[in-house]
């Protein structure tokens, strides 16, 4: 893969993932204020879901973009440095197709599938 293309697709990538990362801040934020003016006791909550329940998975959500975000970076630096078609475990190629799927991925679809 050119590298140009490459850091195209990790940039726009980490746009995305960037904009995924603000808008569950946003959610998780408004959560934690809506929870501010209920009832201590949401636990019996009739609607569903509990607000920490809620709360619980939008973090969680927040946390793997989070997670995400840094391993674009990774992949930014890999591509610095002249290693973002090589897979970190088996030292063998990544495929086009891999990384245009994962453009964070660090390794080969052969290592992947040995989990």
């Amino acid at each position: 893969m050119e590298e140009r293309a490459a850091a195209e697709l990790i940039e726009q990538a980490r746009a995305e993932t960037a904009r995924l990362a603000a808008a569950l801040t946003r959610q998780r934020d408004e959560i934690v204020a809506a929870a501010e003016f209920s009832s201590a006791d949401d636990e019996h909550d009739p609607e569903g879901a509990t607000i920490a329940f809620e709360r619980a998975q939008v973090q969680a959500l927040l946390r793997q973009a989070q997670d995400d975000l840094a391993a674009l970076d990774r992949a930014a630096e890999r591509l610095r440095a002249g290693a973002y078609e090589t897979c970190e475990r088996c030292g063998g190629p990544i495929a086009e197709d891999r990384l245009r799927a994962l453009p964070a991925t660090s390794i080969c679809i052969t290592c992947a599938n040995r989990r």
